[in-house]
């Protein structure tokens, strides 16, 4: 597995309009200053220092989840965490390429 698979950026077995599709929630990871100063329409704020504390009530969502952030990386981290929580997660970068996606 290379680091690009580790990080959730590399190989994705689906695609952000496959998520969308099957009712994804967009969780974005940034700091609620940043989501404050814009974020995709919809979207959850949960910050990355509290994802782990909120992981049952995002598996309590019961749909697919896509994560963003600025650049992706503190995504990678969340996707890497929920994913290894059994909750089927996609890494969608930084959330206005995201946004540009959808």
């Amino acid at each position: 597995m290379g680091l690009l698979s580790i990080l959730g950026l590399g190989g994705k077995s689906e695609s952000i309009q496959e998520f969308i599709s099957k009712g994804a929630i967009i969780i974005d990871v940034r700091t609620s200053g940043e989501f404050q100063n814009g974020h995709i329409k919809g979207a959850k704020n949960i910050p990355l220092n509290t994802v782990s504390e909120k992981v049952a009530e995002i598996k309590k969502i019961n749909k697919p989840i896509i994560v963003c952030c600025h650049s992706g990386m503190r995504s990678a981290q969340a996707a890497a965490f929920l994913r290894s929580n059994d909750v089927k997660v996609l890494n969608g970068g930084g959330w206005q390429s995201l946004e540009s996606k959808l």
